[in-house]
């Protein structure tokens, strides 16, 4: 089926229900928090300076094509700050009367900006802090999740793993926070699939440049040395959540074993190889309208925008109260190019969908993997389940 075919389905589908869509400007901001960060250690991985933003131009195009239609024009401005100035670049996107926001931020700028919306209304969609509390104890009613948690990632590799019937695992650790919080998610992955931690090892970060002209010798020397000795195991699992290691495990450990996590085998939202699905339509008009390769940070502020597009479209109402409880109720689902349509988790603002492991070169596979069950969708094998979630603030 074509794209206009898509859009004229869907255009029937709305006529038939009998919604009554009435016209309406949409109004949006990404905001993006941009960190001093360390050279990556690729010169391929080099951020783009309109990371994020390209997936609003897309998305705005996507949602303009059905919304022309019905009378909505969607509109969404783009702002990069520092940790210090976002908060008052936030007073000034909700002074001007915007209250759909998208953020790429870390997890504690997150909250700080979703608590602030919050007293003006406005509804909040994070597009990148993976942090799992954010969708636990420290949820918040006005936050929706669209990147994946780091539980949820850790989850797809973990279900890969044992498909593979690779279970004893040498689990690596960066030494930073955030990489000990990923490495606690590969710990209760192991736990929940039934994989074997052999043993853990903490690699630590000594700081300074990670590209030096020397920096492959360094690593050849180091690396071989620093996982001599370890128990017998199938897989590395690797958490470096501030990438400055991970990416040099592969080719460079004592014993040859496959490494899944932050390195070699990597759990991703989207990647620029991805063709199944209708993704190469998706890939190729974001090139086109780019000049560049899609990033995981660009699929998701698309598809929380396409989030804002669809609820919209469905409800002909543009008020960040009528689009959170739609896009909560039983009634949302939007395809993504991954296979089955993603919904959310009505207990904690979570987006349902699958994760792609990524080699660098191809989609290697999908998760959730054949044969792992739940009695709501396969989905919620990903991530914090119902039972497993402290969040409160859905009730």
């Amino acid at each position: 089926m074509s794209r206009w075919q898509q859009v004229l389905c869907a255009l029937m589908m709305i006529l038939v229900s009998g919604h009554a869509v009435r016209a309406a400007e949409v109004r949006a901001a990404v905001l993006r928090v941009d960190y001093p960060r360390l050279l990556p250690v690729s010169r391929h991985d080099l951020r783009a300076d309109d990371i994020g933003f390209a997936g609003a131009v897309l998305a705005d195009e996507d949602n303009g094509t059905t919304g022309r239609f019905l009378g909505h024009g969607y509109l969404t401005t783009t702002h990069a700050v520092t940790p210090d100035n976002a908060l008052g670049r936030l007073d000034e996107i909700l002074a001007e009367g915007v209250r759909l926001v998208v953020v790429q931020a870390g997890g504690a700028e997150l909250l700080r900006l979703a608590d602030r919306a919050a007293e003006a209304g406005a509804l909040v969609f994070n597009a990148s802090a993976p942090e799992t509390e954010l969708r636990d104890a420290a949820c918040r009613a006005n936050l929706l999740h669209v990147a994946p948690s780091n539980q949820m990632l850790a989850d797809a590799v973990a279900q890969f793993a044992v498909w593979k019937k690779w279970r004893e695992w040498l689990l690596v650790t960066g030494s930073n926070p955030a990489d000990r919080a990923l490495g606690e998610a590969f710990r209760r992955a192991a736990g929940k699939f039934g994989a074997k931690l052999v043993e853990e090892r903490v690699f630590e970060d000594t700081g300074g440049s990670r590209r030096t002209d020397s920096g492959h010798v360094l690593v050849q020397r180091q690396l071989p040395l620093f996982t001599q000795g370890a128990k017998a195991h199938d897989v590395v699992i690797a958490a470096d959540a501030t990438d400055y290691f991970a990416g040099y495990l592969p080719y460079h450990l004592w014993t040859p074993r496959p490494v899944m996590g932050s390195g070699g085998l990597r759990p991703v939202s989207m990647h620029p190889a991805h063709e199944a699905w209708g993704a190469t339509q998706f890939q190729t008009r974001f090139e086109k309208l780019t000049q560049r390769r899609v990033a995981s940070e660009d699929y998701n502020v698309w598809l929380a925008l396409r989030v804002i597009g669809e609820a919209v479209t469905r409800t002909g109402s543009a008020e960040p109260e009528a689009i959170r409880a739609y896009a909560l109720s039983d009634a949302f689902e939007l395809a993504a190019f991954k296979g089955q349509k993603v919904t959310f988790r009505d207990w904690n603002g979570q987006l349902r969908q699958p994760i792609l492991l990524y080699d660098g070169w191809t989609t290697v596979s999908v998760s959730p993997q054949e044969g792992f069950l739940h009695q709501v969708s396969p989905l919620d094998t990903l991530g914090l389940d119902r039972p497993e979630s402290a969040c409160t603030a859905f009730n």
